[in-house]
């Protein structure tokens, strides 16, 4: 149960509330706020949220038939829609777009980093990106190496996260990328069992490093050996 005092310390606006509690839902997990009566472990809170879930819905349709008139008025008074300082190529109008938009996506990484920053720190420097990405998306987000790298450079740049993520990962035995795999899985989260492990690399379709259809617990076992061995995982 994620417990908040009111709705507006965990989303800033109503879409955003219903996909967080969206995202918590697929992980078995409910929310509540103390302030406002949602609970989605009980029905009355259920319906709290549809009710919610229509207005955001509703919200939107608005938004788009206000924003569709007022582009059909402007251009019955011959005006063109859109900025125009950007039509005209102003630098000063280019640079308050740019100011805008950066400041869009860092509010944004700073919104939804408690999803994702903490299993980047479990797991850099001493796992590959590729590996970070894959244990995240596995998690249910939708990251790719370039934009979490983008990601964590700006966290370092406005100093909300560590430049020691930045640092290039060590190359050194093992070269098999099934066992820093494997070590980045365990490490991200430890109460996986083996087989919970396995199901893990047949969803992701790598192959068993010995052969055959699917993962066994006894194949994941011998590279969580050899990750302790290597020093991919401490004890």
């Amino acid at each position: 149960m994620l417990v908040v005092v009111r709705l507006d310390r965990l989303a800033r606006s109503v879409s955003h509330l219903l996909q967080v509690i969206e995202d918590l839902e697929e992980r078995g997990v409910h929310f509540r706020s103390i302030r406002d009566p949602i609970d989605t472990s009980t029905p009355q809170g259920m319906f709290s949220l549809q009710v919610l879930g229509a207005v955001a819905q509703l919200e939107r349709a608005l938004i788009a038939e206000r924003t569709k008139a007022g582009i059909k008025a402007a251009k019955a008074r011959g005006k063109l829609p859109g900025n125009p300082g950007l039509r005209e190529r102003r630098p000063e109008a280019i640079k308050a777009v740019s100011k805008a938009r950066e400041k869009l996506y860092l509010d944004e990484l700073i919104s939804t980093a408690q999803t994702w920053l903490p299993t980047v720190r479990q797991l850099r420097p001493k796992h590959s990106w590729d590996n970070v990405v894959r244990v995240l998306n596995r998690r249910g987000h939708d990251w790719t190496v370039e934009r979490l790298r983008r990601a964590v450079h700006r966290m370092v740049r406005e100093k909300l996260a560590e430049p020691e993520l930045l640092v290039r990962s060590p190359r050194r035995a093992p070269e098999d990328h099934l066992v820093k795999l494997v070590a980045a899985i365990a490490i991200a989260d430890p109460d996986l069992s083996l087989r919970d492990i396995a199901a893990q690399l047949d969803q992701m379709g790598e192959r068993p490093a010995r052969g055959g259809r699917k993962w066994q617990p006894s194949s994941v076992r011998h590279l969580l050996d050899e990750a302790h061995r290597f020093g991919l995982i401490r004890h």
